[in-house]
């Protein structure tokens, strides 16, 4: 059953799930600092929040919520959400937490690459101009001096951008038929069952502090996902993902008060570029979205 649209309450939803996905990353890359692995922090990620699905819903007598019928969509995105989520998790240990945050704005201008290779929609002038603008603010960010954003930074940002575009795309679709607990529990369940032999290959013992950071990073990701999940429920992909350029505010707060970061002038520079590419693309898919409402009218560029 499809979800009557409820734009303010989507942007509201967005808007929360921006400022705990800021959180979690904070504590992933405070658990890199503390030489967790990678792999047995994704374990975590995942297997907290299904844990906690299960324990919810048996609790109100409501396991029948986890039934589906698109298993094997469930599962496709799952394969793509871990790889999309290994790139976002990983490139906060690499990068500053604001740098890595811009590079993830650039996952709107995928979003048009996407819609154009596989769903044959080519973009016009205005959406292409947005692309254009957003590689030209990628490449302010860089800058002539690498030193604060290596080249391997740099790619694996780009592509957690790229993932991330593509499972805002299966999301919307999911999110037609399905109950966003369901969403999230499939992901997590999937992907527990992936990362498992990875972890346990990589697992090293932990004090009370890295427990409770891996706590963290579980409820705080469950908490983002779900809302994330819900907003794109009731609102369009292009009108929430708006909501994600507050993150550039939790993120550099975060790197200031945590590891002392302050952005270096290509970034103040650059960030705001990407910030106006994307929102020029969710500008031309709102419009597009109200003439689609009103009947076939003429292409916009």
């Amino acid at each position: 059953m499809r979800a009557t649209q409820q734009p303010m309450l989507a942007l509201g939803l967005r808007l929360c799930s921006a400022m705990l996905l800021s959180f979690m990353l904070l504590l992933v890359k405070l658990t890199g600092e503390r030489g967790i692995a990678l792999s047995e922090t994704m374990f975590w990620r995942q297997c907290i929040p299904a844990i906690a699905i299960v324990g919810w819903l048996a609790a109100r007598g409501g396991l029948q919520q986890l039934r589906t019928e698109r298993p094997w969509v469930h599962a496709r995105r799952a394969a793509i959400g871990t790889s999309g989520m290994f790139l976002t998790l990983g490139v906060v240990q690499i990068l500053p937490l604001a740098e890595s945050t811009v590079l993830g704005f650039t996952a709107p201008l995928f979003a048009v690459i996407l819609s154009a290779l596989l769903l044959r929609e080519m973009p016009g002038k205005w959406r292409i101009t947005a692309v254009l603008l957003g590689l030209a603010g990628v490449a302010i960010i860089a800058g002539p001096d690498r030193a604060h954003l290596p080249l391997k930074g740099l790619v694996v940002g780009i592509g957690a951008a790229f993932m991330v575009a593509l499972v805002s795309i299966q999301l919307r679709d999911l999110g037609r038929t399905e109950q966003p607990l369901t969403v999230v529990f499939y992901f997590s369940a999937f992907s527990v069952i992936a990362l498992a032999p990875l972890a346990l290959w990589t697992a090293t013992p932990h004090d009370a502090t890295g427990w409770l950071l891996i706590l963290g990073i579980g409820l705080s990701g469950l908490a983002a996902q779900v809302l994330m999940t819900a907003a794109l429920r009731f609102g369009t992909v292009a009108s929430v993902m708006v909501m994600d350029y507050s993150q550039l505010f939790w993120a550099t707060l975060w790197g200031w008060l945590a590891f002392g970061h302050v952005p270096p002038t290509s970034t103040w520079i650059g960030a705001p570029v990407v910030v106006t590419a994307g929102l020029v693309v969710a500008w031309r898919e709102h419009i597009a979205a109200q003439a689609r409402a009103r009947g076939p009218r003429k292409p916009l560029p």
